[in-house]
């Protein structure tokens, strides 16, 4: 059974998602402070975790930042803010995906059940390779490890993401709107940029000199693509 961790300081809610996630067979955990649910994410191994944007103790924001430097759990932002630059906020420190109040319980309920698929997709792909290996470039899969020239480097979740999916498929072409989509999942026109800051991260720790990537290319009037001409 998956399980599932609520942190929302809002009983009503709670209470509403709780009785639709046990009608799917989910078991649910709940906290209502933010510190008391970041403690909980980082000391369980939960399917997913639904989070609220404004808490007591520690926001949303906070905790997502705290927990991405540790685990890798699909996360839903729950918040009653619409405004582009905290959806965006969210995507680019690590959500899978944002939700904002009032929402649909159905659609909320849709959104979980597509994290879900694309997170058990990603494990059946990591069973299936379990490494892959440029010059100078090493990234263990299964173990979600990448080293670069024997020095281990830290990514991100959607960092990692993103370049095991280029490195898998060398020399094609990715448009930000399919990296989008295929990593968080979205398909909405204008965050894009979201792809671009990732990218921009990801280059600036695996190149050794950004102005001429070496593994990461930029392809003009398109997106990009993991060079295909390094050797192995």
């Amino acid at each position: 059974m998956k399980e599932i961790l609520i942190i929302e300081d809002d009983p009503e809610i709670i209470k509403l998602l709780e009785i639709h996630l046990t009608d799917l067979i989910y078991k649910t955990s709940k906290a209502m402070d933010g510190a008391e649910g970041l403690l909980m994410a980082l000391n369980h191994d939960y399917d997913l975790i639904l989070l609220d944007l404004t808490l007591p103790s520690m926001d949303g924001i906070e905790i997502c930042k705290k927990l991405r430097a540790e685990k890798n759990t699909p996360v839903i932002m729950l918040t009653a803010k619409s405004e582009e630059i905290d959806r965006v906020l969210g995507l680019e420190i690590g959500a899978d995906d944002y939700i904002t109040k009032p929402f649909s319980i159905r659609e909320l309920l849709a959104r979980i059940k597509a994290v879900m698929r694309r997170t058990d997709a990603q494990q059946v792909k990591t069973e299936s390779t379990d490494t892959i290996a440029f010059e100078g470039l090493f990234i263990d899969i299964d173990k979600r490890k990448v080293l670069l020239n024997d020095t281990k480097i830290e990514l991100s979740p959607k960092e990692f993401e993103l370049l095991v999916l280029m490195a898998s498929n060398p020399g094609r072409n990715y448009s930000r709107t399919e990296l989008l989509n295929m990593i968080w999942g979205y398909n909405f026109e204008g965050y894009e940029h979201t792809v671009n800051s990732h990218i921009n991260r990801l280059r600036a720790k695996i190149e050794s000199d950004m102005a001429n990537p070496t593994f990461i290319l930029t392809t003009w009037g398109v997106g990009y693509k993991f060079n295909e001409d390094i050797s192995l």
